[in-house]
């Protein structure tokens, strides 16, 4: 199994996404070198930017064939930013040995409603995954496919890995369905006093962002509360936090978010590096991409994980302007580092594309 949280939480408690908090042990302050000011790099033209977003795909098709799994999910994921060129890799990876990367995957042909791999996870609800079982079902639901919904329901409950019910939230959550709000406020319920402590708080918050996306904005004190960690073992489920405002476009906590960027000088109390970086890219989600300088600050890390985020950043501030960065990035000696620049390449990509399309 692979662990940690991914960059947009496809499967929580599975994979370490680009640009994701690895584990708590990671939230330690580095300094890092700052990479160059991306925001004063010239644009490239139109064509210049379709042809660095073809070269980026085409890493990431070869990279969803790496030997490690990890690397392989990440390039899955990012491929969902290319919905017309991810078909043929999701359908690779849905037969992957590895149970996170067909969860992935999974999750990825739900999102894009890639009804040609109906049939693969019709098969695949009976996998002995229950990751992969959730995932399968959710794909399934998306594509407007039979399932049977009250799997989840169990699997949500009675499991006895709080990791695995926090993956059941997060899929509750995407699927949009109300109805299932009773089930969460039951699962709230349920202590797990025989579980570990942090992967209990993770769970929390997960249930808390499902709850946010299917109404109950109540539940936004719950993640907001996580943005102020007391003990070094509560720093994951900040960056975690931090991630889940972003997401549910809590424009409320704005002014949080920034204070959590602040480094030394700023304020009394200075975020680790990994949440720093996750408050940049939440806030770019909010409509505020001014921390890409943030991201300037860790692009050259000695740390590959700070580097992988610093990229995941860039993608997400969304500016043509940062690809001079994101290149030196692809090119990085770290696959972990590759594929989230890549990913960031992609995704800076579609952007332009749909801004000309715009203006035309």
């Amino acid at each position: 199994m692979i662990e940690g949280r991914g960059s947009v939480r496809v499967v929580t408690g599975l994979i370490v996404m680009a640009g994701a908090v690895m584990a708590p042990a990671a939230c330690a302050a580095e300094g890092g070198q700052p990479a160059g000011k991306t925001a004063t790099a010239k644009a490239p033209t139109g064509l210049e930017l379709s042809s660095r977003r073809e070269q980026a795909i085409g890493a990431l098709e070869k990279l969803s064939k790496h030997e490690n799994a990890q690397i392989r999910a990440n390039a899955v994921e990012a491929l969902s930013a290319a919905p017309a060129r991810a078909s043929g890799v999701v359908g690779d990876r849905l037969l992957d040995a590895n149970e996170g990367v067909r969860s992935v995957a999974a999750m990825v042909a739900g999102r894009l409603r890639m009804r040609e791999h109906v049939e693969r996870l019709e098969s695949m609800t009976g996998d002995s995954s229950p990751y992969v079982r959730a995932s399968a079902i959710y794909a399934l639901r998306r594509c407007g496919a039979d399932s049977d919904p009250s799997a989840l329901s169990g699997l949500l409950l009675d499991n006895p890995d709080p990791r695995v019910r926090a993956h059941v939230a997060f899929i509750l959550g995407e699927l949009g369905d109300r109805s299932a709000l009773g089930l969460l406020r039951q699962a709230t319920g349920d202590s797990m006093p025989r579980a570990n402590a942090s992967r209990v708080r993770l769970l929390k918050l997960q249930i808390a962002e499902a709850m946010i996306k299917l109404g109950d904005d109540g539940q936004l004190s719950v993640v907001r509360a996580a943005l102020y960690p007391a003990r070094p073992e509560e720093l994951e489920a900040t960056a975690v936090a931090v991630q889940i405002l972003g997401e549910v476009e809590d424009k409320g906590a704005i002014d949080q978010l920034i204070d959590l960027t602040k480094g030394e000088g700023e304020t009394d109390r200075v975020m680790p590096a990994e949440i720093r970086l996750a408050a940049a890219g939440s806030l770019a989600k909010l409509g505020m991409p001014q921390g890409g300088f943030i991201a300037d600050q860790y692009a050259g890390s000695e740390n590959a994980v700070l580097r992988a985020q610093a990229a995941a950043v860039y993608g997400e501030t969304g500016r043509a302007e940062t690809l001079a960065a994101l290149d030196r990035l692809a090119e990085d000696e770290s696959a972990l580092v590759r594929v989230s620049a890549c990913g960031a390449i992609v995704k800076v990509g579609a952007r332009g594309r749909s801004a000309k399309a715009d203006e035309g």
